[in-house]
């Protein structure tokens, strides 16, 4: 099947394409279907098809559009992460006790998207309850990488970078608390944005069969992913915005624009490896090219600083976070376990499992010690943000890494440059700006050796157009997504 020039056109173009009627809805939402079902068999990223309501959205869409209606998302096919609710269709998470559950109502996002016109094609494959930086569960099976189908697409929003990479619309809604957004990007050599914490509601991505409430969940945020980073923008302007069911918070948040409008105006620090999870020949080698050209073009770059965070320390401190958080939702049985091991650590006990440990037994006590702690590290942020714009990072350590379903993550690992480490410690990279509760961009940096690299933009709180407006310099003047071989055509 032969790619059209809309396949892996920009959301931006599409839309005035669209507004000029170049081509229709229907055409556009059309030509996602024939593709998902001609290619989809070997990628698996659309795990639910809507394709009926999707056509009838489009119809509705092109009369609007016919009548010189304008919204930002009129007639655009997207899709949506499986964790996210949908009227009519089911949301597990993977967990195949909740295979037929159907959701009642849309998550709040979800309607923002659909308000702004957008046509939601189906929902996109995820891991088990969100846990894995692989795609796959016992109710629709593996999603592959577009570029290796014998490897991860990232997760747990695999299925959405697997899908905006095949070319099956060009944006999708994903969610991170551990890279879930920023590492399948990676992987799939799309773009992603985490965004600050608490930008964005979060209202109807829950898991099932829990009613769709406001809520606060520690560390975790829901974001869009596309191919362009001038794409996030679009769907970051629908989507934010506070619940309107959250007292006090019925006011819509302006986010300031953009500290610069010209690449060479940004003062950067860029940060390629660290002792503490190195990152491979290909990752390092990316980050480091794309520093010396940056400063080629005249962009302030500094690698190293004083003002930066102690890397291992919050690394330390956002695994604890993290499993308090994820471990007060778990059975009785596994707090207990975890506090009768945590009484036989011993105190000089620093790796990173063992502060996942301490954070599975965490106490309210402990707890506020460590978000006390977080405090601190917010305002060392701020320090920073004050002489630099972004701080530029690795996203993980490696490139894509082959499928691996061993059924305890505790028991794999990753290879970096032949060295084994614990397979749960790649969240470190993630943690960076996902403690701190900042926004963070991941651009793609091209191939290495066939599998997509990249790297994160860490920009200021409450100033997510900043990193978003640096990777859209960074893809203008370097280039962007490629697409993958097997499904360029």
């Amino acid at each position: 099947m032969a790619a059209s020039q809309w396949t892996f056109a920009t959301a931006v173009e599409t839309a005035k394409a669209l507004a000029h009627r170049e081509i229709s809805s229907v055409e556009l939402t059309q030509l996602a279907i024939d593709r998902i079902e001609h290619h989809d068999g070997k990628i698996n990223a659309i795990c639910v098809r809507d394709f009926d309501r999707a056509l009838e959205a489009a119809r509705a869409a092109d009369a609007r559009l016919a009548r010189g209606e304008r919204e930002p998302l009129l007639g655009l096919p997207l899709t949506v992460k499986e964790s996210y609710n949908i009227a009519g269709l089911p949301t597990t998470w993977g967990f195949p006790q909740q295979k037929s559950f159907i959701a009642a109502e849309d998550a709040l996002t979800v309607t923002r998207v659909k308000d702004a016109g957008g046509i939601v094609l189906g929902k996109t494959n995820v891991p088990l309850g969100l846990g894995d930086w692989q795609s796959y569960n016992d109710i629709y099976g593996t999603t592959n990488n577009p570029y290796d189908l014998g490897r991860t697409p990232g997760g747990s929003s695999g299925g959405s970078a697997a899908a905006l990479a095949a070319g099956y619309g060009s944006l999708s809604l994903g969610s991170d608390i551990g890279g879930s957004l920023r590492v399948p990007a990676f992987h799939c050599g799309v773009t992603a944005h985490k965004p600050t914490y608490g930008l964005v509601p979060t209202r109807g991505h829950t898991p099932p069969p829990f009613q769709p409430l406001p809520n606060e969940a520690d560390l975790a945020v829901v974001g869009p992913m596309a191919r362009s980073a001038a794409d996030l923008s679009l769907l970051l302007d629908v989507m934010a915005g506070p619940d309107p069911l959250e007292a006090g918070k019925a006011y819509r948040l302006e986010l300031p624009p953009p500290r610069h409008a010209r690449l060479q105006d940004f003062r950067v620090l860029v940060v390629a490896s660290d002792p503490l999870l190195p990152t491979d020949t290909a990752v390092r080698g990316a980050i480091e090219r794309l520093a010396a050209d940056l400063a080629k073009v005249g962009v302030s770059v500094v690698s190293e600083s004083p003002l930066l965070p102690d890397f291992a320390a919050s690394s330390r401190l956002y695994m604890r976070l993290l499993l308090g958080f994820l471990g007060a939702t778990m059975p009785p049985q596994v707090h207990a376990e975890a506090s009768q091991a945590v009484a036989h650590l011993p105190k000089e006990a620093m790796s990173l499992a063992a502060e996942r440990l301490r954070g599975l037994a965490l106490s309210h006590r402990d707890w506020v010690q460590a978000n006390n702690a977080r405090f601190g590290l917010r305002a060392q942020w701020r320090a920073l943000f004050a002489q630099f714009d972004a701080v530029i990072c690795p996203i993980m350590p490696t490139p894509a890494f082959p499928h691996d379903h061993s059924p305890d993550q505790r028991e794999r690992r990753v290879s970096i440059d032949g060295v084994e480490h614990d397979y749960n410690d790649q969240l470190a990279w993630p943690g960076i700006a996902t403690l701190p509760g900042l926004p963070a961009t991941q651009v793609p940096l091209g191939l290495a050796d066939g599998l997509p690299v990249g790297v994160q933009i860490v920009g200021p709180f409450l100033e997510d157009r900043t990193p978003i407006k640096l990777a859209e310099l960074i893809e203008r003047e370097f280039g962007g997504f490629t697409p993958p071989p097997m499904f360029a055509d």
